[in-house]
Parts: structure tokens; C-alpha cells; sequence
């Protein structure tokens, strides 16, 4: 054998090693091929099948994420996922007829048991370690709710350049305490919001500034819009959609109660028409619409400013690699949202792929 073959052999066998002893997921991956790899062996597994167009299992991946990652330590326990969608089979064998489905296989069984407690982390840590024998513990995630006192209240609340909402609230208030988890929630859904503050002040500790804003009861809301820093006395519901609806309302924010944006995030509504004239436009006429385009761009300030350079870019790829291009940079978009990303990644390609869909 030449010193080349043997080399080739070689850098084969340090590549395969490399692929099997990779860093995984936090949540594994299953297939066909391994899943009786992986599951039935020396560990119980909880599964979960699913479909990528899924809106409930969209709902679902941040906290199965989550799930992962608490316990991608505990080695008598693996957290996998099962594309429907690609493995088929794999997913009827195991009387899947929906999505999410998840399972418990406990340790050298494929005899499953079908998950039906809330689908969030804290009740899925919860059946894990109760059918898997752990004792994993909830790894703590900083809030994204700002936490106010004397010597911040002014810079952050009076800043004209944001907008938001504070909770009065008293540590021994058992409305306050109910209150805590949907207000982490609006806090977390707008922590992408550069603009938007979510906060609260402890009452109890900074009585002054709580009488200033004339707080008697607990939890008191009050929103602190850029233009009315008198603050004004939040009246709403005190669920998730209705908090998220408000601020998407007086903010001028696009967002569902996860953070995720909408359909109509993005859009300029005064460059409707153009666009429509654009799509409209044989090739020799697209040109001077899209000089029309780049003047009303010009016109645009802040958020706007930035998605107006969004519209052009796709205007000009248009022009250039034709009016296939935006349904197939959809299609492509579309792809990689439905990989696990960031989500300052996911908010990026949403906004591209709302403005998109007005040139497909």
C-alpha cells in the first residue's frame, strides 16, 4: 500500500471519529437509522415527533429547547425530536396521528408512553425526572423585566426615546406574585425591542417614588410613552395576548405573546402602491419604478429608514436575477427559520420574508 493510500485511510477513519464524537444538541436528533440507536438502550428518552409547519410545535421548541439544555448533563436521559414531515414511517410506527406528539421510552424499552401533562419546561422537567429517576433542577434565566429603583427610575422611565410599561408592585402581594410569570412573559416577548422597556419597582422599598405616581394598590400599572412621560394608568386585561396587544398597539411593534414577529412586521405601508407598480411593470419599465421607490426610501426615518433599505435591495435583485427571485428567497428563508437559530437571526429573516412575499 502507497504512503498516499494509507494517509487516505487515515484522514477517513479521524473523520468519521469527528462526526461520531461531535458535540450533539441539546436536543438529539433522531431518524430512522438512530432511533433505535439512541432510544431503548441504557437510558429513557422522551421524544418528541413533530412537523415543521406545525404551529403548536413552533409554540412548543423554546421550551423543549429548554428542556435539552437542563439536561444535557444527566446521562441516564436523552431529549430528542422526530421530523414527521421527513420519517414518516417512524412516526406511524409509533401511532403518531398528530403534532407535537411526545413520549416517554423508558430505559431498554420501545414501548412508549404518551406525554399529557402542560407543555412547558417546568412540567416536562418535572415527568422526566419523575419516569427517568433524576433530580434536575431548572437552570435560572435572567429576567427580562428591568428592575427599577431610585437611582435608575428617571434615566430609564423618563427617557423619551423608549417607550414603557412599569408594574408597581409589593413583594407580599399575592395578585403581584400571580401577576410575576405573564409579566416575564411581555418582558421576554419584546426583549428584541430596542425601544420598548419592560419594568418594575418594588413599592414597598421606594414608597416615594410609588406615592409620586400616586400607586395605592398592588400591582399598578402605568405606561411611560416616548411623548407623555406623566405616565398614564394601564386599564387592560392582565393576560398575555392582552398585553402584547397593547403594545403593539402604542408602541408600533409587530409581536405574538413569543416574541415572534408577525406577518406585518416590516411593512411600509406608503410604499404599497410602488410595489404593486413594480411587480405590475414589464422588465423595461421596472427601472424607473424602482428609482421612484428608492426616492420615497429616502424620505423614511428611523425603523422605517432601515426596512426602506430592505425594499431595495429586494427591488434591485429583482431587476437583476428576476421575478423568480423572490419566491425562491422565500422558500429559502422558510428553510432556515425552521432550524434552531437565534432570535435576532429569526426576526431578520421574518422581516425579509414579510417583504418578500409583497414582490413574490
Amino acid at each position: 500500500m502507497s504512503q498516499f493510500q494509507i494517509w487516505v485511510l487515515a484522514f477517513g477513519a479521524l473523520a468519521c471519529l469527528l462526526v461520531s464524537t461531535a458535540v450533539a444538541d441539546d436536543v438529539v436528533v433522531l431518524t430512522e437509522d438512530s432511533f433505535e440507536k439512541e432510544v431503548g438502550q441504557d437510558r429513557g428518552a422522551l421524544v418528541e415527533f413533530y412537523a415543521p409547519w406545525c404551529g403548536h410545535c413552533k409554540k412548543l421548541a423554546p421550551e423543549y429547547e429548554k428542556l435539552g439544555s437542563n439536561f444535557k448533563k444527566a446521562k441516564s436521559v436523552l431529549i430528542g425530536k422526530v421530523d414527521c414531515d421527513e420519517h414518516k414511517s417512524l412516526c406511524s410506527k409509533y401511532g403518531v396521528t398528530g403534532y407535537p406528539t411526545i413520549q416517554w421510552f423508558p430505559k431498554g424499552s420501545l414501548e412508549p408512553k404518551n406525554y399529557e401533562g402542560p407543555r412547558n419546561t417546568e412540567s416536562l422537567v418535572e415527568f422526566v425526572n419523575s419516569e427517568g429517576g433524576t433530580n434536575v433542577k431548572i437552570a435560572s434565566i435572567p429576567s427580562s423585566v428591568v428592575e427599577l429603583t431610585d437611582e435608575n427610575f428617571d434615566e430609564v422611565v423618563l427617557d423619551e426615546t423608549k417607550d414603557v410599561l412599569v408594574e408597581f408592585y409589593a413583594p407580599w402581594c399575592g395578585h403581584c406574585k400571580s401577576l410575576a410569570p405573564t409579566y416575564e412573559k411581555v418582558a421576554a416577548a419584546f426583549k428584541l425591542e430596542e425601544n420598548v422597556v419592560i419594568a418594575n419597582l418594588d413599592a414597598d422599598k421606594h414608597r416615594d417614588l410609588a406615592e409620586k405616581y400616586d400607586v395605592s394598590g398592588f400591582p399598578t400599572l402605568k405606561f411611560f410613552p416616548k411623548t407623555k412621560k406623566a405616565g398614564e394608568d394601564y386599564e387592560g386585561d392582565r393576560d398575555l395576548d392582552d398585553f402584547v396587544n397593547f403594545i403593539n398597539e402604542k408602541c408600533g411593534t409587530n409581536r405574538d405573546g413569543n416574541g415572534q414577529l408577525l406577518a406585518k412586521a416590516g411593512i411600509i405601508p406608503t410604499l404599497d402602491a410602488l410595489v404593486k407598480e413594480f411587480v405590475a411593470a414589464s422588465d423595461n419599465e421596472k427601472k424607473a419604478v424602482y428609482s421612484k421607490i428608492e426616492e420615497e426610501i429616502e424620505k423614511l426615518t428611523d425603523s422605517s429608514a432601515r426596512n426602506g433599505k430592505i425594499y431595495l435591495k429586494i427591488a434591485k435583485n429583482c431587476l437583476e436575477k428576476g421575478t423568480s427571485y423572490a419566491k425562491k428567497e422565500i422558500e429559502r428563508l422558510q428553510r432556515l427559520l425552521e432550524k434552531s437559530i437565534s432570535s435576532a437571526k429569526a426576526d431578520e429573516f421574518t422581516l425579509k420574508k414579510n417583504i418578500l412575499s409583497l414582490f413574490a
